[in-house]
C-alpha cells in the first residue's frame, strides 16, 4: 500500500466494488460529471470495465483509497493513460459523497504523484477536471499543479457543455511536503 498522510492507495478488493458502484457510479450526476461519457446502468453482478481491475493492462492502475487510521474504503484513485515513451499519465481520483471536503482529495493527489515521479520515474502529471470542479482544483493546485489552458465547452454533461481545465505538473516543479512511510 502506499501510504500518505490521512489515506492509503492500496490494490482493489472484490468487497470495494459494490460499495463504488453504489457510491460513485450509480449515481447519474457524479457519474456523468466524472466519466466523461452518458451514464448507463451496468446490470447487477456484471463485471463493471470501470470497478474490475486488469492487472495486465500496463496502461491504466486503478487503487482503492482507504482512511489510515481504521481502513475505511473513501473512494478510487487511478493513473491512467500512462505513455512510458513520453514518461507522463494522468490522474483521477473520485471520493465517496461522505468523504468528500475533508482533505482526503490533496492527500491522493500527493501519493499519486509519489508512485508517478517517485515509483514509475516519470516526468510529467496532468490532470483534467470540469471548471466548476473546485475540490479537484484545489488539491491539484495545492500539489504543486499549474493551470496550463480551459478546453472551452468540451464536456457535454448532463444537457449542458462545460469547460475543463487541464493542469500539468513537472517532476522538476513537484515539491513533495511528506515522506512515505517506511513500511511501503
Amino acid at each position: 500500500m502506499l501510504r500518505g498522510s490521512k489515506v492509503g492507495l492500496r490494490a482493489r478488493h472484490e468487497d470495494d466494488i459494490p460499495i463504488l458502484r453504489a457510491e460513485l457510479y450509480d449515481d447519474v450526476v457524479n457519474s456523468s460529471r466524472a466519466e466523461g461519457g452518458p451514464w448507463r446502468p451496468i446490470t447487477p453482478g456484471s463485471k463493471d470495465p470501470r470497478l474490475v481491475v486488469d492487472d495486465k493492462e500496463q496502461g491504466h492502475v486503478p487503487f482503492s483509497v482507504v482512511e489510515l487510521e481504521g481502513g475505511t474504503l473513501v473512494g478510487t484513485a487511478t493513473l491512467w493513460g500512462i505513455d512510458n515513451h513520453n514518461r507522463s499519465a494522468h490522474i483521477g481520483l473520485g471520493l465517496l459523497p461522505s468523504c468528500r471536503g475533508k482533505g482526503y482529495g490533496t492527500d491522493v493527489v500527493a501519493t499519486l504523484c509519489h508512485y508517478g515521479f517517485i515509483v514509475r520515474g516519470l516526468q510529467r502529471l496532468q490532470i483534467e477536471t470540469l471548471s466548476d470542479n473546485v475540490g479537484m482544483l484545489r488539491s491539484a493546485e495545492r500539489n504543486g499543479f499549474v493551470r496550463e489552458g480551459v478546453m472551452r465547452s468540451s464536456a457535454w454533461v448532463m444537457g449542458e457543455f462545460l469547460d475543463e481545465v487541464l493542469l500539468g505538473l513537472l517532476v522538476q516543479d513537484w515539491k513533495p511536503d511528506w515522506k512515505p512511510d517506511s513500511k511501503g
